[in-house]
């Protein structure tokens, strides 16, 4: 009887080890979230794959919880991640590529695309059922900050047109990025480059038109990524794996459901903004095809937007796209 009842402890005991083991290592991802701090360049429906992902709780099955803050700019960003304030940057990776050829030993590398378009369209102080690019000469815009990729997109698509953006129009760079619907409908300017939702308000409120998308007229190029520090990423792998994980179930989602579904889970960042107004966002990108499917950025991508930069007299000398590209992240969660 005691061999049976000492081997009946034994059984007890085991089980007992096992479920909290297992209960344990379920808070470990659930209730001890690890917060990682991160600068998104400005607050826009164009970033709904994230808000999706944080939303839905795909960064929580990480074992992460996501604290954002606003940087109203990809140099912003990119100050905030080399001072330490945050540990992951979204922003354009054009901002990488400058803080890598100023030759920092621990440069920036981006880790996970997230768009493949410009997100910004083009506003009009008037209605322009017949819109052509030709319609800009001699006209006031307002562009965003030179040497952000906004300000160099636009460039790109007026050359493309046959447009010299020094002599044909203005383009109004002395405006913050944050301040420029309010510079455009309270100024002289007869062009802005909005993104959503803030271009589709201005039209709501009968301060502006929508007359074309500038990412639809560039065509495909690595707009936003994140990003960190190399010896970050190299000591947090599986934080960076995480991330990376989350968001792309969170471009997935969106890529599978409606407009108004999305609208519906991510109006939580956009409290001042209706379900419907944001509904109307979400379709606008997705009617440009804005979103990567997946985070890997592509080296044909980024070799265009060095052109790009080039052409817009911001890169003297292309960056290496093996050392600020580092795709072993996104190769791994979409297999």
């Amino acid at each position: 009887m005691k061999k049976y009842l000492i081997s009946g402890v034994i059984i007890v005991l085991i089980i007992a080890c096992i479920v909290t083991y297992a209960f344990t290592k379920n808070n470990d991802k659930t209730g001890s979230l690890k917060t990682i701090n991160l600068n998104e360049v400005t607050r826009s429906v164009f970033y709904a794959p994230q808000y999706v992902a944080i939303s839905k709780g795909f960064f929580e099955e990480e074992g992460i919880k996501i604290e954002i803050t606003t940087g109203q700019g990809a140099d912003n960003v990119m100050t905030s991640i080399l001072s330490g304030q945050c540990e992951i940057g979204l922003c354009g990776p054009e901002a990488s590529i400058y803080v890598y050829n100023e030759g920092k030993e621990d440069y920036v590398e981006v880790f996970a695309q997230l768009t493949k378009r410009d997100g910004s369209f083009l506003v009009s102080k008037e209605k322009a059922d017949n819109f052509s690019w030709n319609d800009l000469k001699g006209k006031v815009v307002i562009p965003g900050r030179r040497g952000g990729v906004p300000y160099m997109t636009l460039e790109y698509v007026l050359k493309q047109n046959g447009i010299n953006p020094q002599t044909d129009l203005t383009l109004d760079d002395s405006i913050k990025f944050d301040l420029m619907a309010g510079a455009f409908t309270g100024g002289d300017a007869q062009y802005v480059t909005l993104f959503e939702p803030t271009a589709s308000m201005t039209e709501d409120s009968k301060k502006g038109y929508v007359v074309a998308s500038v990412g639809e007229a560039a065509g495909e190029v690595p707009y936003t990524a994140y990003c960190a520090r190399k010896s970050y990423i190299e000591k947090n792998s599986d934080i960076i794996e995480g991330i990376t994980r989350a968001i792309y179930k969170g471009q997935k989602w969106v890529k599978e459901h409606t407009s108004r579904e999305v609208a519906e889970v991510i109006q939580s960042y956009f409290p001042d903004t209706t379900v419907e107004s944001i509904e109307k966002s979400v379709q606008s990108y997705k009617d440009i095809d804005a979103w990567n499917e997946n985070p890997i950025l592509k080296e044909e991508s980024f070799e265009k937007l060095q052109l790009i930069m080039t052409e817009a007299r911001e890169l003297t000398k292309k960056a290496p796209y093996d050392k600020i590209v580092n795709n072993s992240f996104a190769e791994k969660v979409i297999k």
